[in-house]
């Protein structure tokens, strides 16, 4: 995998991130294969001889991106579930948080999926990364007795498997709801499950 440099002034990484915006809009839009450089450089209002100061090729601008959708998608859930009394709030707050992240952001989904066929050691990494903390999360919650014991891994990924659905089914495909219920109801079959 490519390391990418990052620029040493505020202006360098504002660019950076100008570019990794156009690509999302350009590759979310066209999908990678067809999506160009120079549809990305006019995008994000920067030359060509710009883009390769900071990328050396599209492939390298798609893996950054799918790797910053997810520190971005991260960042944005533990701000949101950071104040939460216990693992069950944070449960609900931050699929709510999730939703609408993934409402601002359409594009995340075809190009995580893209990922697994472009660059599938970033599309695990993207996946392992969510993976990783929240087994944590779910870890140190049994622990303090705010949720049953159980497999965290296992739950980890279903909890994942969950929200990325929601995301797709109401998120992506279509807002005919409120997102906020949406979540209101995953969370009561996350907390008390489908049993009478």
């Amino acid at each position: 995998m490519t390391t990418v440099e990052i620029p040493k002034t505020r202006r360098g990484e504002a660019t950076r991130r100008q570019i990794l915006k156009a690509a999302e809009a350009v590759i979310g839009a066209k999908g990678f294969r067809e999506a160009s450089i120079s549809e990305i450089t006019r995008e994000a209002g920067v030359g060509q001889g710009t883009f390769y100061i900071y990328f050396q090729s599209k492939d390298e601008v798609f893996r950054e991106l799918v790797l910053e959708m997810g520190r971005l998608t991260r960042h944005t859930l533990a701000e949101a579930t950071k104040s939460a009394p216990d693992r069950l709030a944070a449960e609900r707050v931050g699929l709510t948080a999730f939703l609408a992240f993934v409402a601002e952001h359409p594009a995340l989904y075809n190009i995580v999926q893209e990922a697994q066929f472009v660059a599938p050691e970033v599309y695990r990494t993207y996946f392992e990364s969510f993976a990783g903390r929240y087994r944590e999360a779910l870890t140190e919650a049994a622990a303090a007795g705010e949720i049953s014991p159980g497999d965290p891994e296992v739950r980890a990924w279903a909890l994942m498997g969950i929200a990325k659905s929601l995301g797709e089914r109401f998120a992506v495909l279509g807002a005919d709801r409120p997102l906020d219920e949406v979540a209101r109801v995953a969370s009561d079959l996350i907390e008390n499950g489908l049993k009478r």
